[in-house]
């Protein structure tokens, strides 16, 4: 007879849940899926490398459920359901790919043609927009989408929730995300969506001549559109992204650390992009950070060190004569003013770190507690 020991009964095949209250296992495409109570069926799906497309949704942002590309089909239940906000049960058999989707999604996908017309071209994202890869997967052409034609006129400029952003009426494809992350994310809702069905347009609340828009012109709703319905007005031509070349870099205009992706053609930086898995800031960024870059190319920025000559005026000099001739300024002051003569002011775009250093510099080496912050004045 054959015993088993105690650890070999209580091992768990890993497919099957561990009956706490916590998870829950179900099946999506006859494979076993297990997830924390609470998951949504697109959650259980990505956790197993399934693929299902989704435009209005987006990692940042609650689910939407409004652009019905995710639909799938659950045993026992006749009606398609949407992945994205549908709770995955335990037991649950889900399919993701069968004819009967793919002809759902096709249509959907021409009925959002029919209000965002496929001219890729001159559009800055061809090549990088979901849309334009979910048209080709299905297989759909302009002229596929033609029975679902919806006339949208594109109105003369005006001045948006911001002066810096552009909205385009015919390209927007009304999934909402630019309206929720105002709204849930920044807590501002300063955008709302204005209007019934198909020619429903993305507004501005309460952007008149009698009250002020509540935009902080962060360009959140920029950063989520798929489609590049919203855009920015600054600096010149953008680039394809097949000539965009990407640098990720820290931002400097404050100490939080926030990561950024500097874009750059022709060895100039053209526009700034986030990545939402990157850095503490995890894509968002606020005004300065996302718009504040025209500065690197400006023909009044200094770029070698300069001192100033006997006659008043201003030459070029190297890095290590500045320097010394600084060192020799200070020392000099200290020695006949005494160090209470001296005084530093630390700066907000420097990081923790720097400011720290900066303050012992002032108090062990200058000798002097006059040290103070730009952020605190």
């Amino acid at each position: 007879m054959i015993y088993m020991s105690k650890a070999a009964k209580t091992e768990k095949n890993p497919n099957q849940s561990n009956g706490t209250e916590k998870e829950i296992s179900l099946s999506i495409d006859d494979q076993d899926v297990i997830v924390s109570r609470g998951s949504t069926i697109l959650d259980a799906a990505r956790k197993k490398g399934i693929r299902i497309p989704t435009l209005c949704y987006h990692p940042a942002l609650p689910p939407i459920g409004s652009c019905r590309l995710c639909v799938v089909e659950i045993e026992g239940i006749d009606r398609p359901a949407t992945a994205c906000n549908t709770e995955a049960l335990e037991g649950m058999r889900v399919t993701t790919r069968s004819e009967r989707l793919f002809n759902l999604r096709r249509e959907v996908i021409k009925m959002i043609l029919a209000h965002h017309p496929l001219n890729c071209s001159p559009c800055p994202i061809n090549g990088e927009c979901e849309l334009q890869d979910l048209a080709y997967e299905y297989d759909i052409s302009e002229m596929d989408s033609d029975e679902y034609r919806i006339q949208i006129e594109e109105f003369p400029w005006k001045p948006f929730s911001t002066p810096i952003l552009d909205y385009h009426p015919r390209r927007c494809i009304l999934c909402g995300r630019c309206v929720k992350i105002c709204s849930d994310i920044r807590g501002l809702g300063a955008i709302t969506m204005d209007g019934a069905g198909a020619k429903a347009l993305i507004k501005p609340v309460m952007a008149d001549d009698d009250a002020a828009s509540l935009c902080i012109s962060c360009g959140e709703c920029m950063r989520v559109c798929p489609v590049n319905a919203i855009e920015e007005r600054m600096g010149g031509i953008k680039g394809k992204p097949w000539e965009t070349k990407k640098v990720q870099t820290t931002c400097t205009y404050c100490g939080v650390g926030c990561q950024l992706d500097l874009n750059v053609v022709n060895n100039r930086v053209v526009g700034v992009t986030t990545r939402d898995e990157a850095g503490v800031n995890k894509g968002r960024l606020c005004s300065k950070g996302r718009f504040g870059y025209t500065f690197i190319h400006s023909e009044d920025r200094l770029i070698r060190p300069l001192i100033r000559n006997e006659k008043g005026g201003l030459e070029e000099t190297t890095w290590t004569q500045a320097m010394t001739h600084i060192a020799r300024e200070f020392r000099r002051t200290k020695k006949e003013y005494g160090p209470d003569s001296l005084a530093g002011l630390s700066s907000a775009r420097c990081t923790n770190e720097e400011n720290y250093l900066f303050q012992r510099l002032i108090r062990q080496v200058f000798g002097t507690n006059n040290v103070d912050h730009c952020a605190r004045l």
